[in-house]
Order: C-alpha cells, then sequence, then structure tokens
C-alpha cells in the first residue's frame, strides 16, 4: 500500500505533518478534510523495505512483542519503561532501532499510537487504530493482546493457504523444466538417430519433433514475449480496474475460487469483529477491513457498505446488494445488528469460515495429487511413447 507523507494546519493555525498508508491519494486528502485540517502539502514516499542482516521485520515479532507489552502494561510498568525493556531484549537490528524511536517519542509526548504511525511499514493502520482505541478506553493491555491474537490468526490462515498450494507448484515447475529439458536436449539425439535410420516416422513422433524444433529455434523469443506478457499483466494488475477483473477471476476459478472466497469472508469477519470490539469507530473500522481485505471484490463491497451507513443504512442490506458475500454471512451479519451482538457474530462466521478453510485445504490436498500424477502421465509419457514409437515400428519390421 502507497505510504504519503503530508503537512496540514489545524484549525488554530498549528502546522501538523506525519506519515500515512492510504490505498490512494484522494482517499487520504478526504480523510485529512474530515479531521478539519487545511492540506499543504502531501507526497507519496518510497517504498520502503524493512530489511535487517537477518531480514525483514517478521509478523511473528510483532506479535510476541504485542503480548509482551500487554502483560508489562497490565502489570503496571509504565509505557516507556516496558518500551526500554523490550528494545534491549529485540534481536532484529531493524525493528530494535524503530523501537527505540517509538520509546524516545512516547518519552517525548506522543502517545504510543502516534508513535506506532510514523512506521507504517512495520504497523499497519488497523494495528494503530486499535492501539489509538485502547488508549481512549484505558485497556490497552486488552487492545494488545487482542491484536497479538488476531494477528496469530490471520498469519495461521495466510500460511494454510501457501501451504496448500506449495506443493503443486514445485510439482508442476518440476514437470514443465523436464518437459523442457526433453524438448530441447534429449529429443534433437533421438531425431539425429531417425534421420540416419529413414523411412516415414510415425505422425506423434513428427509433431513432438516439429515442437522441440520450434522451442529450440524460437526459445529466446518465446522467453521475451512471456516477460512481456508477464509485465503487461502486472502493470494492468496495478491499475484499480486491473485488480478488480484479476480478484474476480480468482474468485470465480474452479478449485481454488471457493478457497480464496472463505479466506477473504473469514478475514473481513475476523479483522472488522476485532475492530468493532476494541471500540474503534464502525466507519473507521470498514475504512481499515477495506484496506486489508486484499482483495478489491471484497474492498468494493465494504466500500459501499460504508456510503450505505453514512447515508442511514445497516451493514447488512449493502453486503446483499454486492453479491461478493455468501447469503448465510448476510443473515448472521443482520441478527447481529438487530439483537446488539454484531462482533459475536462476526466472531463466529470468521471461526466457521477459518475451519472451511481447513477443511477446503484438506480437501484441495487430497484433489491436487491425483490430477498432477494424471498430467505427469500425459505430458512426460507421451513424449516418451512418442519418442520410441518409431523404435517399435522398427522393431516390428525386423520380426518380419
Amino acid at each position: 500500500m502507497p505510504t504519503f507523507k503530508y503537512t496540514a494546519k489545524e484549525a488554530g493555525g498549528k502546522t501538523v505533518s506525519g506519515i500515512l498508508e492510504y490505498s490512494d491519494k484522494e482517499l487520504l486528502i478526504d480523510a485529512l478534510r474530515k479531521k478539519d485540517l487545511v492540506i499543504i502539502s502531501i507526497e507519496e514516499t518510497a517504498k520502503r523495505r524493512i530489511m535487517s542482516l537477518g531480514g525483514k521485520v517478521k509478523l511473528d515479532e510483532i506479535v510476541i512483542f504485542s503480548r509482551q507489552l500487554a502483560t508489562m502494561v497490565d502489570s503496571g510498568i509504565p509505557l516507556v519503561q516496558a518500551l526500554d525493556i523490550l528494545c534491549e531484549q529485540i534481536e532484529t537490528p531493524v525493528f530494535k532501532n524503530i523501537l527505540a524511536k517509538v520509546k524516545d517519542d512516547v518519552e517525548t509526548g506522543s502517545s504510543l499510537s502516534d508513535a506506532l504511525a510514523r512506521h507504517p511499514a512495520v504497523f499497519s493502520t488497523l494495528y494503530i487504530n486499535m492501539v489509538r482505541a485502547g488508549e481512549s478506553s484505558g485497556a490497552l493491555d486488552d487492545i494488545l493482546d487482542r491484536l497479538a491474537a488476531y494477528l496469530e490468526k490471520s498469519s495461521m490462515l495466510q500460511r494454510k493457504v501457501k501451504s496448500s498450494l506449495v506443493y503443486p507448484a514445485v510439482v508442476i515447475s518440476m514437470a514443465i523444466l523436464i518437459t523442457l529439458v526433453m524438448l530441447i536436449k534429449v529429443i534433437p539425439t533421438f531425431k539425429g538417430i531417425f534421420t540416419m535410420l529413414g523411412g516415414t516416422l510415425p505422425l506423434p513422433t513428427r509433431i513432438l519433433i516439429l515442437v522441440s524444433d520450434t522451442i529450440r529455434e524460437m526459445f529466446l523469443y518465446v522467453v521475451a514475449v512471456i516477460i512481456a506478457i508477464v509485465f503487461a499483466l502486472k502493470k494492468y494488475m496495478r491499475t484499480p480496474q486491473g485488480k478488480e477483473n484479476f480478484d474476480k477471476t480468482l474468485l470465480r476459478l474452479p478449485i481454488l475460487g471457493g478457497l480464496f472466497r472463505k479466506v477473504a469472508v473469514a478475514k473481513f469477519s475476523r479483522t472488522l469483529a476485532t475492530l468493532v470490539k476494541s471500540g474503534v469507530p464502525i466507519l473507521v473500522s470498514l475504512e481499515i477491513v477495506g484496506k486489508t481485505a486484499g482483495n478489491a471484490v471484497i474492498e468494493k463491497a465494504v466500500e459501499s457498505v460504508r456510503n450505505g451507513i453514512k447515508e442511514g443504512e445497516n451493514i447488512a442490506d449493502p453486503l446483499a446488494k454486492s453479491g461478493a458475500f455468501p447469503p448465510m454471512v448476510v443473515r448472521m451479519i443482520k441478527v447481529g445488528e438487530q439483537t446488539g451482538e454484531l462482533e459475536k457474530m462476526l466472531t463466529k462466521i470468521a471461526d466457521f469460515y477459518e475451519d472451511q478453510v481447513d477443511a477446503a485445504v484438506s480437501g484441495l490436498t487430497s484433489l491436487i495429487e491425483p490430477l498432477i500424477i494424471a498430467f505427469l502421465g500425459i505430458v512426460i509419457g507421451g513424449i516418451v511413447i512418442a519418442m520410441f514409437l518409431p523404435v517399435f515400428k522398427l522393431t516390428e519390421i525386423i520380426a518380419h
């Protein structure tokens, strides 16, 4: 997500500045104006990679930091002292440096949320707003503990999906590599042998040799075309329309589409439940949920909900109109609104869909294995048979 540096004036004439993450510049301008700020300048900062000798700041480190800070605050240890203790025991140099800056900012009078907001590449908008809600309600320790639990569940959900896709991706990549090696290196050797033997080759063998010759002669052109297509697709996907079309396609995929939809619904429900329970205002919560959805279709649906609430609607009706959410989810949210237990219903939806993701991942793994075996058998087996058909034909001739 882009990071913007802004400078603005408050109603009293005081100049303020900061760095915030927003999906686009217009949304940031709108958000600043709602705070009665007169904008002086806004510029997008260069994307920063939080790297160190040991790699980037990991989510697990932020989870541990949140839990430990929650424990210390609950124990009555002053915030600055707690940050100082945590800073000393952090091993990752970059994270250690960031926490040192956070501690210095808090020590000089900044709130913890404002200090964290100066490091948007590490602490997300969701994290900052929840901490701000915790400071306002006086329940910072509880909010930090809830944040850690949320981040752990989100990380676990992502790992499950990624692990289900790693195996087929590796096997298919190896199959493509083996096929290319056979087409480029092995088949030309057989072609030389077949040429010496003379005679008419079987049709499958001729097709295979033609494919091999074409790939060897046009290999660099094919690679260049593939790179150009990938580059063009990436550029298109950076546009709002391209991102939306790509995400729509993902949700419509025959096997994986259902899994991606379940993940999106689980993430939406868990994030909104956590924010509502933490006391973050509903419009701010929905704005954060939209930004962290990871899917343009869900983000668009959430934006329609925000607009509906501004006009006096409830959450369920705009969700139903969007068509992005299953009817069961919409009905449960509607019941939660009517009974005043929205957070409870959202938590139940998140738990249910996270279980559904577990089941879908297990089913996907069971389904993909035979499909991969069939793919390997057809492709590799087809090449081998096509190469040996002339040998079988020659053996038959000799036998007669």
